[in-house]
């Protein structure tokens, strides 16, 4: 369990943040799971995103404002993202599993935006148990084009149950962070045989004042990465059928 007494620390709530997009339900392994689309005025990447929430058992949903920020990123750089309440969040059947059930939600909904980006890259994107588990599905599924992980939670959970993702990966942690030290992330890194890009920031595990450094550490990273965006792009388009 999480060495924190407060049900509420990743509830999201602290800066009333909208929730802008279209609703979708997704068929999951114990049962629908509810998720949100957030869109680009224009996809001019050809790529998907899929963001992971924190931890279900501590007020973690698709509400929790890293998410928020991981997904307008996203949109800032003209890719549309998907966030979704893993089992026994929100409106999503099932109950909690330890990570183990969340890495089979997380692959039920790949193949779900994979049916509607045909042929789109996924960049799959998690934040502290959301991490966990993006970790573990970027492992066994090859549609993933970029693992994001944001204060991945090694401390607290077992990533050796997983091998190195082979996509390119970057990792962001801050230093000040109080429930995943980045001293335990940096030993952790230190032993795997392939190394991630790493983001370093002057922030505690829930980026308190500092969400908006995050989204320009990481705008400035991916923007020079990705390089010119995809001329005459399209509106975005719906991801359920019409």
């Amino acid at each position: 369990m999480l060495p924190i007494d407060r049900s509420h620390l990743y509830d999201g709530q602290e800066l009333a943040l909208e929730c802008v997009g279209e609703a979708v339900e997704i068929p999951g392994p114990v049962g629908m799971l509810e998720g949100l689309t957030a869109c680009p005025e224009k996809e001019t990447r050809g790529i998907v995103a899929v963001i992971l929430h924190p931890h279900p058992l501590y007020g973690g949903t698709l509400n929790n404002k890293v998410v928020h920020y991981l997904s307008r990123t996203c949109n800032l750089l003209g890719i549309p993202s998907l966030r979704f309440n893993f089992r026994g969040v929100g409106k999503s059947a099932g109950h909690y599993d330890a990570g183990r059930g969340e890495v089979e939600d997380c692959l039920a909904v790949l193949d779900w935006v994979a049916g509607r980006r045909p042929g789109f890259p996924i960049w799959l994107a998690g934040f502290s148990f959301g991490a966990f588990v993006a970790y573990q599905a970027a492992s066994r599924d090859t549609r993933v084009e970029r693992l994001l992980t944001v204060a991945p939670p090694v401390n607290l959970f077992d990533f050796s149950v997983a091998p190195v993702p082979r996509c390119p990966w970057t990792v962001v942690q801050g230093q000040n962070d109080e429930l995943v030290p980045a001293k335990d992330v940096s030993a952790w890194l230190a032993g795997l045989a392939a190394q991630p890009e790493r983001i370093d920031l002057p922030a505690d595990h829930f980026f308190h004042g500092k969400l908006n450094l995050l989204q320009n550490a990481l705008l400035d990273r991916f923007q020079l990465q990705l390089g010119e965006e995809i001329p005459n792009a399209k509106p975005c388009r719906a991801f359920s059928p019409a």
